[in-house]
């Protein structure tokens, strides 16, 4: 499986029925036999969604791609996308293939910008979700017996309970703390002796900054994995995590609309994200002409379920620029290979003709002198022109006659390494909002369209 052998941890071996459940007979399947699972599958999702789900059978009518009419998997092409507006404008129940008294749970976003999207699920869905975030674990070194502290957000939020579950099924002891308290997390860490930390990215680092702030070195915990997900992050990001809390940073990935996390995972190579194909197609588009790119081309990441009952997906754009690529992994896994998502297309920033992600600016400031891993880009109008305006933390103890200095460092960095320039302010530490889940990485101060 991974790196890290039962042998070399010293952990309990997994009976028979434990190993039944990390599926390491599909993870590792040639990929010519994986491919005829997907189709099978995929032609049972259509025939779900088709029979159950109006909107769906109306689009596949009006394109002329029955389930019937699907022959292989190149012809998933040939199926409209969904997007997620789609949730929104069938909302609450309108994209759902089960009737109420056949779903398990609803989970839903915020709502904060219109109507929430809301997804359903099945016993089974809720039973093949915790399957593979339990894979998801194990393929990162979490092992049965760990203790998993985990900081992801409950509720209505996919994060903490599918990652409850998952960790759960593995046999591992959960601790099921949420966000918030922070201070109070850091004693739990020490005090429980976590070896696994759940959180989004910007959470760690700023369950790390309250830790410094007591005294108290993470480093010397018994922290050694980091499962980190449900926003962008940055190479340079996994660095400052790693370095301050004295884990491996793992990246895990997933989105409400398809399952929630353990859509797909980092093994302990950390050479990109295994998604999970006998549960899952994955294809990458061109995000304005909708073509399929080939392999290791830059695009949108879209999504189709295969295994899903109650909220099948065909074709789901999520917004995710990345590549994907099937060369071999030194895990021995054959499942496609998900390289790190630099950002989100609606996420895009075009400053004066130059497309810029946040993430890339992110790479910049974080291991600059002087400079905390915390930060807000602020988009203003200036005429006709948009203008980026980075608001960025001192490290504690800088002096701030030094902030102009290092603004104009910044300044110059982000000028010669991204190509945009920008208006730089060096706050006070402490001064940047921290985030318990998702961080706000940008204020859009643009008047709006009328």
């Amino acid at each position: 499986m991974g790196a890290l052998s039962t042998a070399e941890t010293g952990r309990k071996s997994l009976s028979a029925g434990e190993r039944s459940y990390l599926h390491a007979a599909a993870e590792t399947m040639p990929r010519e036999k994986l491919a005829q699972l997907q189709f099978e599958r995929l032609q049972a999702t259509l025939a779900n969604a088709y029979a159950n789900v109006p909107l769906v059978h109306q689009r596949l009518d009006k394109v002329g791609a029955r389930p019937a009419d699907i022959r292989s998997l190149d012809d998933l092409a040939r199926l409209p996308f969904t997007i997620k507006t789609d949730l929104r404008d069938q909302y609450p129940f309108g994209l759902f293939a089960r009737p109420h008294e056949q779903l398990a749970r609803l989970h839903a976003s915020s709502g904060t910008t219109g109507k929430p999207t809301v997804v359903g699920y099945t016993h089974e869905d809720i039973d093949n979700w915790a399957d593979l975030m339990a894979r998801s674990l194990y393929s990162a070194g979490v092992r049965r017996g760990d203790v998993v502290h985990n900081a992801y957000g409950y509720g209505l939020f996919t994060g903490g309970l599918g990652a409850h579950y998952g960790a759960e099924r593995l046999g591992a002891v959960v601790v099921p703390v949420s966000g918030g308290a922070t201070e109070r997390q850091v004693g739990l860490i020490m005090d429980f002796k976590a070896r696994v930390l759940c959180a989004t990215p910007s959470y760690a680092l700023a369950i790390a900054e309250v830790a410094e702030q007591q005294g108290v070195d993470l480093r010397k915990s018994a922290l050694q994995i980091g499962m980190f997900g449900a926003e962008p992050w940055s190479a340079a990001m996994r660095h400052e995590i790693e370095a301050r809390i004295g884990l491996k940073a793992v990246d895990v990935y997933g989105l409400s609309e398809i399952m929630g996390p353990g859509v797909a995972c980092e093994c302990e190579c950390q050479d990109g994200l295994h998604g999970w194909e006998d549960h899952f197609l994955f294809e990458v588009i061109d995000p304005e002409t909708g073509k399929v790119l080939p392999e290791g081309e830059a695009g949108e990441l879209v999504i189709t379920t295969l295994t899903k009952q109650a909220l099948p997906m065909l074709r789901y754009r999520t917004r995710d620029i990345t590549r994907l690529t099937t060369a071999p992994c030194d895990c021995g896994r054959t499942h496609v290979r998900i390289l790190r998502i630099t950002g989100r297309n609606d996420d895009m920033l075009i400053i004066r003709g130059v497309n810029v992600y946040p993430s890339q600016i992110e790479a910049v400031l974080i291991g600059r002198p002087n400079i905390a891993p915390h930060y807000q880009l602020v988009v203003e109008r200036h005429g006709i022109l948009d203008h980026v305006r980075v608001e960025v933390e001192a490290l504690p103890g800088t002096e701030p006659a030094l902030f102009p200095a290092v603004a104009r460092d910044v300044r110059h960095h982000i000028k010669s390494m991204v190509g945009i320039t920008t208006d730089v302010t060096v706050q006070v530490p402490g001064t940047v909002p921290r985030s318990q889940g998702k961080a706000v990485r940008v204020r859009d101060l643009r008047p709006k369209e009328a």
